[in-house]
């Protein structure tokens, strides 16, 4: 049984497939990132899984690709998971960024990848390898555009009373705003960015006000110019996004590229479908 799988901070999908590439069971947990969350939760969060506990003795291959595994320690955390569980695997773990361009990309063409979702991210792919030249710190000094950027920004705008009143009162009427719960969200529990970005779906609701407006403005020309043109043919070539956030987005990703003579490329908002595609074709290619 192979099992590839595709985590990002707030949900993770699995999906099983036999040596034929024909799919044995789909599943989905909470997000896996091992930079915000300790050995004990990832091991949780996974054994709680019917589906995962039950065939976890049949799994030869596990592909993993998920957000916070750019680098070494957190990688090495989650792998001791997975060892302790899918004993009898395989075990491959890359960062999110193969899982987009696996996804978005076409084989032999060159482009630039996008991740925006619960974080951001950005890579290079020349037709056949990556080239990530920005490591991500995480959310507290990257993952501009993302859904925990536009959830900060939200929070930053209802507190500076920059949001209108008619919106800041819906808004208090979907969230606790309070600082105290505030507070304990972001310093003291798990999974500070999936939270910040559950903010950001009001964003989206609200994204034609003129004020959120001039947050998602800000927010994309801040990737764009961090991520995008840090490579120096990106005008010459697609680029191609990933999740949730640039699903929605994707009129105003669009003319944000367009500001600076980039070209919009394709938009996968749940890349784990054609991630199994793209191992189908190996397990083809290999018999």
């Amino acid at each position: 049984m192979i099992l590839v799988v595709d985590s990002g901070s707030t949900k993770t999908d699995w999906i099983a497939v036999n040596s034929k590439g024909e799919t044995l069971f789909s599943t989905q947990t909470l997000g896996l990132n091992p930079q915000v969350l300790s050995s004990a939760i990832l091991k949780e969060r996974i054994i709680n899984n019917f589906d995962l506990y039950q065939n976890r003795n049949e799994v030869t291959h596990l592909y993993f690709y998920g957000a916070g595994c750019g680098v070494d320690s957190p990688q090495k955390r989650i792998r001791r998971v997975f060892d302790e569980i899918f004993i009898n695997s395989k075990i491959v773990i890359k960062e999110d960024t193969y899982a987009a361009v696996y996804a978005a990309a076409d084989m032999g063409e060159k482009s630039i990848v996008c991740i925006l979702g619960t974080g951001s991210n950005c890579t290079y792919f020349d037709g056949k390898e990556i080239e990530q030249r920005v490591t991500s710190l995480g959310y507290i000094l990257m993952d501009e555009a993302s859904g925990n950027f536009y959830g900060k920004q939200l929070i930053r705008s209802y507190y500076f009373k920059t949001m209108s009143e008619d919106l800041a009162k819906e808004f208090e009427q979907e969230y606790d705003l309070t600082p105290d719960t505030i507070k304990e969200n972001i310093y003291r529990r798990e999974n500070p960015n999936t939270y910040l970005a559950t903010f950001s779906r009001f964003l989206i609701k609200h994204k034609k006000n003129e004020v959120f407006q001039g947050i998602i403005s800000k927010g994309l020309e801040r990737f764009i110019n961090h991520q995008i043109l840090q490579f120096e043919n990106a005008k010459d070539i697609p680029i191609h996004f990933i999740g949730s956030i640039s699903f929605y987005l994707k009129e105003e990703i669009e003319k944000a590229l367009a500001l600076k003579g980039l070209t919009m490329g394709r938009i996968v908002q749940r890349p784990i479908d054609e991630l199994v595609n793209y191992h189908k074709n190996l397990i083809e290619t290999e018999t």
